[in-house]
């Protein structure tokens, strides 16, 4: 196995349009890292990067996972089988931003879980929010191989954002990252598409060389996702958009 099996960048672009109550759209440049778990040791030999300390670019275990720091393998397996998944799980990627000079946000991560002939199982969706809260959504099919476009659909129960409300459901369509990148989420309320929110992006080396034109390129990412975040809610209470209260996080780990 060579580095391109352990770890890949995603420079990617994501993309918000909302179409009622008030219609915006907005996109902006990311890039992602999707890594083999089992593999960190070796992903953390690049001088620019390192595993759970600081770097130019970093991963630590408490920030994804059972976030105690414990490594991420025990999770999973963890997750899957107390959703019914009995298979012996082979190979895990987590799709993620990493930290930036010791700063990292994540609004979503995903985990694929495949089976030890590499069948993909499951995929688990971690939504983080601004309030420092974090919810996970499992899509999988009872331990049956999922297609190369993984679709579910899951009643929302974690609290996002302000301007939407908890009346709300999410369709998702994942595509399995191979040379691309591509994952695309609606959001319903009622019957009625209410949110369209988008990551697409081309498969680039794990190497220095990449790592630096993607600090060259975007140098504060996660600082740029979160003050995105709240310059959007801004310009939604300056419209007069409705402020929905957070209520309290789900008492369950997955959905």
């Amino acid at each position: 196995m060579n580095m391109h099996d352990a770890a890949a960048v995603f420079p990617s672009t994501v993309m918000h349009s909302r179409r009622f109550p008030m219609q915006y759209r907005f996109s902006y440049r990311v890039f992602s890292l999707l890594v083999d778990i089992d593999r960190l040791p070796e992903i953390g030999r690049n001088p620019l990067f390192s595993i759970d300390r600081f770097n130019l670019f970093s991963l630590y275990q408490r920030d994804h996972g059972a976030r105690d720091g414990s490594a991420w393998r025990g999770w999973v397996e963890q997750v899957l089988h107390k959703q019914g998944i009995s298979a012996p799980i082979g190979n895990i990627q987590l799709l993620c931003f990493p930290r930036i000079l010791g700063y990292g946000f994540n609004p979503l991560s995903l985990w694929f879980c495949h089976d030890t002939t590499g069948n993909l199982l499951a995929v688990i969706g971690e939504v983080r929010n601004t309030f420092g809260e974090h919810h996970h959504y499992l899509l999988h099919e009872q331990g049956k191989p999922l297609a190369p476009i993984v679709t579910g659909s899951k009643q929302k129960v974690f609290h996002v954002s302000p301007f939407v409300g908890m009346q709300a459901r999410y369709e998702f369509f994942i595509h399995q990252p191979q040379d691309k990148l591509n994952i695309l989420i609606h959001e319903y309320e009622g019957d009625e598409l209410m949110l369209i929110a988008s990551q697409q992006g081309q498969r680039e080396a794990f190497s220095t060389r990449v790592l630096l034109q993607c600090f060259a390129r975007i140098p504060l990412q996660s600082l740029k996702i979160m003050a995105l975040i709240h310059w959007e809610a801004l310009k939604i209470w300056l419209k007069g958009g409705t402020f929905h209260r957070k209520p309290a996080p789900p008492t369950e780990e997955i959905t």
